[in-house]
């Protein structure tokens, strides 16, 4: 089975200069220069999750790796008939596919795809590629969508931002309404309002607990629809994104649920 990596360098590079002239000294009281350097952290988190956001609902295909084996073909021609129903294809991550799945900060997870629909690349800024194993912000895994029928991905978050406690359970953090209001802007690519919560249900299966749910988004830039479900193992909380507008919705709500259904970890 051929499944997609992306592998692309670190956007952080470092400047040489070819001046030999002597630099400078000033003197700059300690409390000023941790004050400003509080401040450029500040404002780099608050950049970085603007345009995670705003990449996350407008990026299909931004960077490809040199040695990327993503590619823009129907995943029927690569992924095997899943075995719940052949009229779908298994799509199962593993090691290969992602750095958070190399670096063992996501646990390997499944789901069914219908067979015309592609895998589109991830980009840089949301891989979380540059700042593994040590991310702080969530994370886009991967990505497919049909333009026809909506949108799928995966957004993983790193544990510690939502408890501190390792291994945690997804109970552990808290309810359902809870975790979404905390992960719901990596739902609908920008904000989220509790209002726009129409369902959220708990569901078992084995030893894992999911939280699912339906988002009525008219103003999310992810789409008007949205159906999310999302569960913690390891060290990080794995959320699965259904996304489609008025149009998509109408003919693919079924076929988005039964993807939604099929996700595990």
């Amino acid at each position: 089975m051929s499944t997609a990596s992306v592998t692309v360098a670190s956007p952080i590079y470092s400047a040489s200069t070819s001046c030999r002239k002597s630099p400078i000294k000033t003197s700059i009281p300690a409390t000023h220069h941790h004050q400003h350097q509080q401040q450029s952290r500040n404002q780099l988190s608050v950049t970085l999750r603007r345009e995670f956001l705003r990449g996350l609902a407008l990026s299909p295909l931004i960077l490809q790796a040199p040695h990327s084996k993503a590619r823009e073909i129907e995943v029927g021609s690569v992924l095997p008939p899943a075995p719940s129903d052949p009229s779908f294809v298994l799509f199962k991550a593993s090691t290969k596919d992602t750095p958070a799945l190399r670096a063992g900060n996501v646990q390997p997870y499944q789901f069914i795809l219908p067979p015309t629909w592609k895998q589109t690349r991830v980009a840089n800024i949301l891989s979380g590629n540059y700042c593994q194993p040590k991310c702080a912000e969530p994370w886009v895994e991967v990505k497919f969508e049909d333009e026809k029928q909506g949108k799928v991905q995966i957004v993983a978050s790193p544990l510690i931002r939502l408890t501190n406690k390792p291994n945690a359970l997804i109970e552990d953090i808290g309810s359902p309404e809870k975790l979404i209001a905390s992960l719901g802007p990596f739902v609908t690519g920008n904000t989220y309002d509790p209002d726009e919560l129409l369902e959220a249900t708990v569901e078992k299966s084995g030893d894992q607990t999911y939280y699912k749910y339906v988002l009525e988004t008219p103003f999310a830039l992810t789409g008007s629809h949205n159906l999310a479900k999302a569960t913690a193992k390891g060290n990080s909380v794995v959320l699965f994104v259904a996304s489609a507008n008025d149009k998509q919705w109408q003919s693919s709500e079924k076929i988005l649920k039964a993807m939604l259904d099929s996700f595990q970890v």
